[in-house]
């Protein structure tokens, strides 16, 4: 049980890294000129809110590996 949650972790936490690097200012899908204000379009709403879900699911992963493991 505690190698699947090992393999899952590090999966979500590659996960992770990937989007952030997607998600970096001047970079990945913001293609927008400097002067308009930040507005997410479809892909990049879906790119954050993964990043949001992964996120969540990685603290869980870790608080369960902490306290039943």
């Amino acid at each position: 049980m505690i190698t699947i949650l090992n393999i899952i972790q590090i999966i979500v936490s590659l996960l992770l890294v990937i989007i952030v690097l997607l998600t970096v200012r001047g970079g990945g899908f913001s293609q927008g000129s400097l002067n308009a204000p930040p507005s997410k379009t479809g892909t990049e709403k879906t790119i954050f809110y993964s990043l949001i879900v992964l996120a969540i699911i990685f603290a869980v992963l870790s608080v369960t590996r902490l306290y039943f493991f």
